[in-house]
This record gives C-alpha cells, structure tokens and sequence, in this order.
C-alpha cells in the first residue's frame, strides 16, 4: 500500500469471476474479514463475531474473503460446510494465491481491515480474541459514529 486509499479490492466469486469489490459496494463502510477455513480461530470467533457485526452495523457491508495459501481451490460447498446453515451469512469471495491478503499486509487470519466510503483504510486490525474484539467494536463505533 502506497497510500491509505485503496482503488480496487480485486476478487473472485465461487464461479471464478473477478469481483472489484470498491465497485459493487461502492459508497459503503466496508469490513473485510481475511480468513481461511483451516483456520479455528476464523471458524469459531470471527466468522461469528462478522456475523453479529452485521446485525449490530445495519450500515456497513460485512465482507468475508477466504484467502487461499495453496493452489487448491475452495468451491461454495467448501466455503458453506463451516455454518451450520446452508447459507452464507454476508457475503464471501474467494483470494486466489492470497493477493488480496498480501496486498493488506495481513498478519495472519482472521484479519479485519475497515474501510471508509472513500476507500481508505480506517484500521487493520489482525485476531479474533477479546483484545482485537474490542479494538474492532472501537474502531466501529467511531467510524459510524464520525460518519452518520
């Protein structure tokens, strides 16, 4: 990242088709969860907590992004046997080889990054235990708060 604006979060769908996520959730406060399903603390507390989030937050898109770190793919069958419904709870794309997630500069999964509706990066905050919980619930607060 050169600067804090970011101009394209380039993803794809489960059917292998490049998503810019700026675009399609152009004008929205957007937190994006990094993580991959290997991952216990993704699967048991942040995939979770994006979902209260998304209850709590009515005016910020919850975006979950499965970053791959090997060359097999993930399919919306992998993707959905984590929930205990056979739905999606907000929506998720894939990142193939993990560009999304270098890009970001992640330090491990789960990582939230929460953007503005101007595209910059208002916080990244990486893990899934009470101390990111709260610097998340935080940084949440005063983003809606500075932005309503």
């Amino acid at each position: 990242m050169i600067n804090n604006i970011i101009t394209s979060i380039k993803v794809t769908d489960f059917h292998q088709n490049e998503v810019d996520i700026l675009t399609k959730y152009a004008n929205k406060i957007l937190l994006l969860l990094f993580y991959n399903n290997a991952c216990l603390g993704c699967t048991g507390r942040a995939i979770p907590l994006a979902y209260q989030f998304k209850q709590t937050y009515q005016d910020i898109e919850v975006i979950g992004i499965h970053s791959n770190f090997n060359s097999n793919t993930v399919s919306k069958e992998d993707i959905l046997s984590i929930f205990t419904v056979n739905e999606l709870p907000f929506p998720i794309y894939i990142d193939n080889d993990h560009k999304m997630y270098d890009f970001f500069q992640s330090e491990g999964t789960p990582q939230w990054v929460l953007l503005t509706p101007k595209g910059e990066v208002y916080r990244s905050i990486f893990g899934s235990q009470e101390n990111a919980q709260n610097r998340l619930y935080y940084a949440l607060e005063s983003l809606t708060q500075n932005n309503g």
